[in-house]
């Protein structure tokens, strides 16, 4: 096995103390819970975990249930490398040491180091090879389906794949050569960074959930400058993510594709809703169509309905030749409005009866046409609530609300972070003819805990700007990502997700990532009034803003939480 020159690299330590890992498993019968860093964990029989597969395999395929094992494994491996670094303080060395051991102590595998990781966060560089001895899977594979062609410790690669992944801050990935289930002796994996690996492609379907998914490209050693045909190459979606939020969506998209059906997309400002449209759209019966997209708040009011409809000639003061709109433009295909909610009322009615009547009339015009086009409409805003308010008709949404698609925002899907970061920075590097080694450390650190108010659009253009300030054949550190004014946060937040906290309350052993936590406060040389507003403000963001809500998070009656808000309000306005 070829292994790359690595006298730069960090090795991880041997030697593993079970007591250091042991205090954050917690067995609680009474409760009915067990937690391993402080996530909730199930012992289910294996046989019946092995019929699920065997199920899966004879009804989607072998290719579909892999892609589906892998992507939780993926989610596994990210989940519990966060916890475990924000556990151990940050110490990479040691959670890439305890990292193997924890998944043992889950009953997946038996760990043997052929090399130990060896790593450097600052270049990206990595290295690691390891034999899987009593890897259930491939145990289990080969009882049931013999020997096979192909590796069968999917879940066991996307674990490994996401938790390195996750502490490198960087696509990681780890390639089973050798597999149990093949008729080998034992298992064999080796993990080294996605560029590195020739036959990338033939791994990552995990993260390709649908064709119009991307994955993220091989990258030559120096990029060279990008052609007129790679530069049009990369205006087609490049949708790209393994968490759980990403795929549901993906999942509605691949559902109503095929139809003629109207989708409404909804979603903060910069989660990708035109890339979204777009894949629906190349999805689609009209993929061979029109595909027109149209901003309906860059539209100044009085030019909606020429801007939309048409305009014939002599209808208005200007209008010298008749010309169609978007509509026309569309036909056969897909027009998407963007920014819906910022039609004005007058042209709300006009686009109500175009869509009941599959017709329409040019400004100026007395001529009927008849229209065939699929409708996909976004908004950043709450349909529901701007109808309550006046500013938008119910008819029209209701007309427009048949299949609506929900996008997370970015801080809702953080796993994939380190792949969107990847795939910005090979775009950009190659636009800029530039080499970029990685990202620091500290630099992934900071994406990870930012909370991106502009979501994927921010990030992108963050990368873009840190790719243009990064030295050439060096890596992207934190003064080149947040040098636009953006505030830098000065710690991880929790990795424990909000929907799980309520299940998982502090227990003995849970102190010592709060530890942790306090450590990084001090080290941040922050003063005890500043804890506390750091505390407050982000009570309230993550309340948005609900006074009653904060208070329960911080323990503390709306009242007492009312005072101190009031109290930090005067002392800032004292101190302008």
């Amino acid at each position: 096995m070829p292994h790359p020159a690595a006298g730069h690299l960090h090795s991880i330590p041997r030697e593993i103390d079970d007591r250091e890992l042991s205090k954050y498993v917690r067995f609680d019968p009474d409760s009915g819970q067990i937690t391993v860093l402080d996530q909730r964990m199930l012992l289910i029989h294996g046989f019946t975990l092995a019929a699920l597969r065997r199920e899966l395999i004879e009804r989607l395929g072998v290719e579909a249930t892999r892609e589906l094992f892998t992507r939780l494994g993926y989610q596994q491996g990210m989940e519990d490398a966060r916890r475990l670094n924000a556990a151990e303080g940050g110490d990479l060395k040691r959670t890439f040491a305890y990292g193997p051991r924890l998944r043992e102590m889950q009953g997946f595998v038996r760990n043997q180091a052929v090399d130990q990781i060896q790593f450097n966060q600052e270049t990206g560089d990595f290295w690691g090879d390891y034999y899987w001895e009593s890897s259930w899977e491939a145990d289990i594979h080969r009882a049931q389906f013999g020997v096979s062609g192909a590796p069968a410790c999917w879940m066991m690669v996307g674990y490994a794949t996401g938790f390195t992944t996750a502490l490198m801050g960087r696509p990681i990935l780890w390639r089973e050569v050798e597999c149990v289930a093949m008729g080998h002796a034992r298992c064999r994996v080796v993990g080294q960074p996605l560029e590195e690996c020739d036959d990338a492609e033939a791994h990552l379907s995990f993260l390709q959930v649908e064709d119009f998914i991307a994955t993220p490209r091989r990258r030559a050693t120096r990029p060279a400058r990008a052609t007129g045909q790679e530069e049009a190459a990369r205006q087609l979606p490049d949708l790209i993510g393994a968490s759980n939020s990403f795929n549901e969506v993906a999942y509605l998209i691949k559902r109503v594709a095929p139809t003629d059906a109207t989708v409404l997309l909804t979603g903060e400002s910069g989660v990708g809703k035109e890339r979204f449209s777009k894949a629906l759209h190349a999805l689609g019966p009209r993929a061979e169509r029109p595909f027109i997209s149209i901003n309906c708040a860059a539209i100044p009011h009085d030019l909606v309905e020429a801007e939309l409809f048409g305009v014939e000639k002599g209808a208005f003061t200007g209008a010298t030749v008749s010309r169609p709109g978007r509509f026309e433009r569309a036909s056969g295909g897909t027009l998407f409005l963007d920014e819906i909610s910022s039609l004005p009322l007058h042209a709300q009615g006009k686009l109500l009866r175009m869509l009941q009547e599959g017709e329409l009339e040019r400004v100026g015009d007395t001529q009927v046409r008849p229209i065939d086009v699929r409708i996909i409409a976004a908004t950043n805003r709450d349909l529901r609530s701007e109808v309550e308010a006046g500013r938008f008709r119910e008819d029209l949404f209701f007309r427009l609300n048949v299949f609506p698609v929900k996008i997370p925002p970015l801080r809702e899907r953080r796993e994939d972070i380190p792949l969107l970061v990847d795939t910005f920075v090979k775009r950009y590097a190659t636009r800029f003819g530039k080499n970029i080694a990685g990202l620091s450390r500290n630099a992934s650190e900071k994406l990870w805990a930012y909370d991106w108010p502009g979501n994927i659009r921010e990030l992108e253009n963050i990368i873009e700007r840190a790719v243009i300030l990064a030295e050439n054949d060096g890596s992207i550190d934190v003064e080149h990502l947040f040098s636009g004014g953006e505030e830098v946060p000065l710690t991880l937040p929790s990795p424990i997700p909000a929907d799980a906290r309520s299940e998982a309350p502090l227990r003995p052993g849970a102190e010592i990532p709060i530890q942790h936590a306090i450590d990084r406060l001090l080290d941040a040389q922050l003063s005890l009034e500043e804890a506390e507003g750091l505390m407050i403000t982000t009570a309230l963001r993550r309340t948005e803003g609900n006074l009653s809500a904060a208070a329960r998070l911080l323990k503390l009656r709306r009242g007492q939480l009312q005072y101190r808000v009031d109290k930090r309000g005067a002392e800032g306005s004292e101190g302008r």
